[in-house]
């Protein structure tokens, strides 16, 4: 078990930890964007949904609390490799040299670690709105009553400036995946010379659609002020 933990702690494995936990969360957030389009389905979709992971009961919270884990370990990851580098390069600013390559730094890799803190705060703030915020209890078309989490998502998002934190924190995960994405293979040695440029095309067309996914939903509901025709009534 010692041998485990030191590898762990070693700078590959470090890299190694954040490229799977990494992958873990993308995974995440294509099932969580799934889920949230239910509020284009019927008045009921979206409040069901959220009704039916309530449901889960003690399974939820594991969930939740296997979430918290990937996200808090992830973010420890990342701050720890970012501070190892300062740390080795015995400077307080940033120099950038390549081996005589093309250098594959670009603004997604040298901001990982601001975009990376603002994505924790903002989820900080996401989850306590949304799980904890006040809503009105409903009673759906087959007679159960449910937190109206529906309308809660349209108040917020036709409010302008919560609108626009959205779309400045969603355009920074953006940013974020469009570098980690394919990083992350190329930490589980999976990329090669001749896959590189593969996996980095990949990767910036997953984050692209995943991120306008996630992007039109507030965008939307601001524009339609909340009584768009995709919203069901």
């Amino acid at each position: 078990m010692p041998t485990i933990i030191k590898a762990l702690q070693s700078q590959v494995g470090r890299k190694i930890m954040t490229a799977l936990t990494g992958i873990g969360l993308m995974l995440f957030l294509v099932v969580h964007l799934a889920g949230n389009y239910a509020i284009f389905a019927s008045a009921d979709a979206f409040n069901l949904y959220t009704k039916q992971l309530e449901s889960l009961g003690p399974l939820l919270y594991i969930a939740e609390a296997g979430l918290l884990f990937f996200v808090l370990y992830h973010s420890y990851l990342g701050v720890s490799i970012w501070l190892g580098r300062r740390k080795s390069r015995g400077s307080s600013y940033e120099v950038y040299k390549t081996r005589g390559g093309a250098s594959r730094q670009n603004l997604a890799s040298r901001s990982m670690i601001f975009s990376g803190i603002t994505i924790l705060l903002f989820l900080v703030i996401h989850i306590w709105s949304f799980k904890f915020g006040e809503t009105e209890m409903i009673t759906t078309a087959d007679g159960e009553t449910i937190r109206d989490l529906r309308q809660l998502v349209i108040d917020s998002f036709t409010t302008w400036y919560i609108a626009l934190g959205y779309v400045v924190v969603l355009t920074l995960i953006l940013l974020h995946l469009s570098h980690g994405a394919w990083s992350a293979f190329t930490s589980l040695g999976i990329t090669n010379k001749n896959n590189t440029q593969a996996f980095k095309l990949g990767g910036y067309v997953f984050a692209m659609i995943l991120m306008l996914g996630f992007l039109f939903i507030p965008i939307y509901i601001f524009l339609t002020n909340g009584t768009g025709s995709l919203i069901a009534y």
